[in-house]
């Protein structure tokens, strides 16, 4: 039996498991970037960065939620709910990429989450965010040649993939 197979009939037995794992990654996701990144390191999210924070909260969430539901239309409801979140939070992933990879040419400093959620209404705020600044584009950490919007991209590409695969195998029964 290959090492793909008994993952699968693992995931086939125990999806709460799965569900559970993917919350404990999320925190854990979550606890590096912001006590060892933001308070050890010093790096300051960008508004970007702070849109994925909130889509990994969101999974972590309705991932523990899942993995405790007992009944099973429940527990599909929130997967997919995860892939969504998962694939929300991957486009922003990407996009900040994309601006790594290409930066604009006139870089200006933008203003945080915050500051444009308290400044702007909410319609014209939310544009802001995804915009991106210079903040947006900057490099501050890279591990294996990887900035951390390519590293958040791969993770929400994962749970994306890990619960498209757990809706798939579950509609086979």
């Amino acid at each position: 039996m290959s090492f793909l197979a008994s993952a699968l009939d693992l995931l086939d037995r125990h999806p709460r498991r799965a569900l559970a794992l993917v919350a404990v990654g999320c925190v854990g996701l979550l606890a590096f970037g912001i006590l060892y990144l933001q308070n050890v390191v010093g790096l300051e999210p960008c508004p970007m960065c702070i849109v994925q924070r909130y889509a990994l909260i969101l999974v972590a969430i309705v991932a523990a939620l899942a993995s405790v539901l007992s009944g099973r239309k429940g527990r599909n409801i929130a997967v997919a709910l995860i892939g969504l979140l998962a694939v929300g939070g991957a486009f922003v992933a990407a996009r900040q990429s994309f601006l790594q990879w290409y930066p604009p040419e006139i870089l200006s400093c933008g203003r945080d989450f915050y500051g444009m959620i308290e400044s702007f209404p909410l319609k014209r705020a939310i544009p802001m965010i995804f915009k991106g600044s210079g903040d947006c584009s900057a490099v501050d950490w890279t591990f294996l040649k990887m900035s951390i919007a390519n590293w958040s991209f791969v993770c929400f590409t994962g749970i994306a993939a890990l619960s498209a695969l757990l809706l798939l195998r579950r509609q086979k029964d």
